[in-house]
């Protein structure tokens, strides 16, 4: 009965210990921990949590960190003194955290990245995108040869914002492809093939013959390319790779991301810019030139940028060396720099200031708050304005990220997004 109490105490204090423990700041830094952990190889990282307390760190096999001068695959951490984490070797590695040895208080994974360096962007590229599929912008009705009124893409099931990929099985990317398949049909219905949202969904729709020129019609207005001006964010030379936007091309009417069947970048120069106000973002009015001369294709188009490879090396007039990647870690509030072409095809470089860092372990266009403070880009554009996104943020010489958004009632400030999310959308595989 004696042993009981005794157990049932121990027990008791335990619990009352992980109960005051679990409400200190410290230890929900410990439990808010990133899912992911991205650290680069030979950068010796320090963790001080300040809290008496005692963690078990386990990993199956344990050969890319040391911790606190060993490599081993279980670590007993007294969280009261500095971790000191030294990744050797690039690769990844699952890490279960346990208090008292047996209670799991979060898994992570560590990885260990290259330092990745990369040459800078920021100036203006033009940009021509053709769909994969054809996008629906709008439904329409057709009188028909009886002289009433038809909505067969409405009657069809068939909304604003489909991708329309296939027509009684035959594939289609553009709008005149569309229409030749329906001109030449000999049945009554014609299955359509649409992607809405996430889901494949399967249609019937019966054309309706137009009374006023004689053509088979289905009722939708679709929408095959797009065109327009964006910065270039970063070019990594062993890959030929490019990343640039930081967000995706939506189209303008349904807001939709395009789907991508190919496309291609070109140069671009700014022809004027529409100052941004509260409550009415600007814009850099570009033009193509050089048309003739592509500099690299599209091979993604996210919500965290556009992607794809150069068919040559695109160096920064501004400056000709690469720069090293800056992990989310390694970024601090205070003054940065963004590189921004404002004025035809010169890139300059202009101040800024880190005004609000997230923690991020999923991808994320909104990664910090940034606010322009450079008098001459003020003057120029209001801060920031469309046709700037992409353009690369740099602190301590580290490529950290890119411009995303603006806020719409202060045009002084917006978003970024972290470089190592962007790397990631581009496949460039860092664990090489």
């Amino acid at each position: 009965m004696k042993n009981l109490n005794i157990k049932k105490s121990i027990g008791l204090f335990l619990i009352a210990l992980l109960v005051a423990i679990s409400f200190n700041d410290s230890f929900q830094s410990i439990v808010n921990f990133p899912k992911e952990l991205y650290i680069l190889q030979g950068e010796e990282r320090v963790f001080d949590f300040k809290i008496p307390f005692q963690i078990n760190a386990i990993t199956k096999e344990n050969n890319l960190i040391e911790v606190n001068g060993l490599k081993q695959d279980k670590y007993q951490l007294n969280l009261s003194e500095p971790i000191e984490v030294l990744p050797k070797e690039i690769g990844e590695l699952d890490l279960q955290i346990k208090a008292f040895g047996f209670l799991p208080i979060r898994s992570m994974k560590v990885k260990v990245l290259p330092d990745v360096k990369l040459y800078p962007g920021g100036q203006s590229i033009g940009v021509k995108l053709k769909t994969k599929g054809v996008l629906v912008v709008g439904l329409s009705e057709i009188i028909g040869e009886d002289g009433k009124s038809y909505t067969p893409g409405l009657d069809g099931n068939v909304n604003v914002g489909d991708i329309l990929y296939r027509i009684n099985g035959k594939r289609v990317n553009t709008a005149e492809e569309v229409s030749m398949i329906i001109n030449n049909i000999t049945d009554n219905t014609v299955e359509l093939e649409l992607k809405r949202k996430d889901k494949w969904e399967k249609v019937n729709i019966k054309p309706v013959k137009d009374r006023e020129d004689g053509k088979y019609k289905i009722g939708l207005w679709v929408r095959d390319n797009t065109a327009g001006i964006g910065t270039l964010t970063f070019f990594h030379e062993e890959t030929k790779k490019y990343g640039a936007l930081g967000h995706g091309i939506t189209d303008v009417t349904t807001g939709i991301i395009m789907p991508v069947n190919n496309g291609e970048i070109v140069s671009a120069k700014v022809g004027s810019v529409l100052q941004g106000q509260k409550g009415k973002p600007g814009e850099i009015r570009g033009i193509f030139y050089n048309e003739d001369k592509i500099i690299g294709n599209i091979e993604k188009n996210t919500s965290h940028g556009l992607y794809g490879k150069t068919y040559q090396n695109i160096l920064n007039d501004k400056t000709d060396k690469t720069f090293s990647i800056g992990l989310q870690q390694h970024i601090k509030l205070g003054p940065a720099k963004i590189l921004a072409t404002v004025e035809e095809d010169i890139i300059e470089e202009f101040d800024i200031r880190i005004e609000k860092i997230v923690n991020q372990s999923e991808k994320s266009g909104k990664s910090m708050v940034i606010k322009v403070t450079d008098p001459k880009l003020l003057e120029k554009t209001g801060g920031i304005v469309q046709g700037m996104s992409g353009s690369p943020i740099i602190q301590d010489n580290k490529i950290i990220g890119a411009v995303t958004h603006v806020f719409i009632n202060d045009p002084t400030k917006g978003y970024g997004i972290f470089i190592e999310w962007m790397l990631e959308e581009a496949n460039i595989d860092l664990m090489d």
